[in-house]
C-alpha cells in the first residue's frame, strides 16, 4: 500500500516520520491513552468481580495470580471466559466501526450497514431451521459464512466501473439488509422453534458463551485487527476526498477492498461468537472522536480500548440492575448508544 501519510489532514497528532519531538496534542492524547488503558483494566476486574456471587477485586487479583481451590477462584475463573469474549468483541466491534465509518465517510456507519449481521443471521436462521444445527459451536460456523457472503454482495453491488463509493456503499448495504432481512423474518415467523432461538441470539449476550468460542473466533479477529493497523493513514486520506486521496498517492480502491476485509472479519468473528450486540461500532467512534479529533491514527487505538471497556461496563450494569438475574448487554448497549446517535443527529445538522 503505497504511504498515504503526508495525506493526513493538516490537525493530525502523530509526528508523520522519525524520531521527532511529541506535538503538543500527543502530549495531551498520549496520557488520555494510558488513562482509557486503566478505565479498561478496572472494567476487567469488575466484570470478574460482579455477578450473583460477588468476589472483591482483591480476591480476585489473588485468583488471578494464584489460583487456588478456594470458592472464590472457581467464580473468577468461570467468568474469565465472559470477560475475554467482551475484551475481544468490543475492541472489534468499536474498531470495525472505525474503519466503515471511514470508507463510507458516513459518521452514523456501523458494521451493520455492510450486512454483516443481516448475513449471519440469515445463515443461522437457515441453519436451525432446514439442518437442526444451533448449539453454541455450532452458530459460529453458521454465521461466519452469512456475514463474509453479505459482507461480500455489498461490495458487489456497491462497486461500479470506478470501484466502490460511499454512497453505493451504503445503498448496496440498504437493499442487502432489506432483501436478506424479509428471509429472515418469513423463516422465523414460520417455524416457532427457530423464532425462539433467534430471538434470544440476535439481542445479543456474552452470558453463557463457552470458553473453546475464544479460540474459535480468534483468528478472525487477530487477522481483522492486524489489516486495520495499517489503514489508519489511508483513511485519513480518504476522508478528503477521493480525488484528493488519489492525487495524494493513496490507492483508493486497495483501501476500500482492505477496510472491507477487515470490517468483515471483525464485526463477523464478533457476531458470531455473541450475537449482533448493537450501537458499540456506531457509538464509540464518535465518543472517541469528541476529544480525538478525526485523525484516525488516534481514533484508532482509543476505540480498541474504549470499546471493549463500554462493553464489559454495560454488561456489568445489566448483571447489577436485574439482579439476581442479568440484562443482555445487547439491551444495555442499546439504552446507552441511543442518546449517543441522537447527538451525532444533531452534531451533524449542525453543521448541514
Amino acid at each position: 500500500m503505497a504511504d498515504t501519510a503526508t495525506a493526513a489532514p493538516p490537525r493530525a497528532g502523530l509526528s508523520q516520520s522519525g524520531p521527532r519531538r511529541a506535538s503538543p496534542r500527543a502530549r495531551t492524547l498520549l496520557p488520555a491513552l494510558a488513562l482509557a488503558g486503566g478505565v479498561l483494566l478496572f472494567a476487567v476486574f469488575l466484570s470478574l468481580s460482579v455477578g450473583q456471587q460477588h468476589v472483591p477485586l482483591g480476591t480476585v487479583w489473588q485468583a488471578l495470580v494464584s489460583p487456588g481451590h478456594a470458592y472464590d477462584d472457581t467464580v473468577v475463573q468461570s467468568r474469565i471466559p465472559r470477560t475475554l469474549l467482551g475484551l475481544l468483541c468490543g475492541a472489534a466491534l468499536s474498531v470495525s466501526g472505525v474503519v466503515v465509518q471511514g470508507l463510507t465517510r458516513n459518521p452514523l456507519g456501523d458494521p451493520g450497514l455492510l450486512g454483516v449481521n443481516v448475513g449471519a443471521s440469515a445463515t443461522l436462521v437457515t441453519g436451525i431451521a432446514f439442518f437442526s444445527a444451533g448449539t453454541g459451536q455450532e452458530r459460529v460456523w453458521l454465521a461466519l459464512p452469512g456475514a463474509f457472503a453479505a459482507t461480500a454482495a455489498v461490495f458487489a453491488l456497491g462497486s461500479g466501473r470506478r470501484g466502490a463509493t460511499p454512497v453505493r456503499l451504503v445503498l448496496a448495504g440498504a437493499v442487502i439488509t432489506a432483501v436478506v432481512g424479509a428471509y429472515i423474518q418469513a423463516v422465523s415467523l414460520s417455524y416457532p422453534q427457530v423464532f425462539d432461538d433467534y430471538r434470544f441470539w440476535v439481542v445479543g449476550s456474552l452470558a453463557g458463551r463457552d470458553a473453546s468460542l475464544v479460540g474459535q473466533v480468534l483468528p478472525y479477529l487477530v487477522l481483522g485487527f492486524a489489516l486495520s493497523a495499517i489503514l489508519p493513514s489511508s483513511l485519513n486520506a480518504l476522508a478528503l476526498g477521493d480525488d484528493t486521496a488519489t492525487a495524494l498517492g493513496a490507492k483508493v480502491g486497495r483501501t476500500r477492498l482492505i477496510g472491507g476485509v477487515a470490517a468483515a472479519l471483525l464485526c463477523a468473528g464478533s457476531t458470531a461468537a455473541v450475537g449482533p450486540i448493537s450501537f458499540v461500532g456506531l457509538a464509540v467512534p464518535h465518543i472517541v472522536r469528541s476529544f480525538t479529533g478525526a485523525d484516525h491514527r488516534w481514533l484508532m487505538p482509543f476505540s480498541a480500548l474504549v470499546g471493549p471497556a463500554l462493553l464489559l461496563l454495560a454488561d456489568v450494569l445489566g448483571r447489577v440492575i436485574a439482579a439476581p438475574a442479568e440484562i443482555e448487554v445487547g439491551v444495555i448497549t442499546a439504552f446507552l448508544g441511543a442518546p449517543v446517535l441522537l447527538l451525532a443527529v444533531r452534531r451533524m445538522r449542525g453543521r448541514s
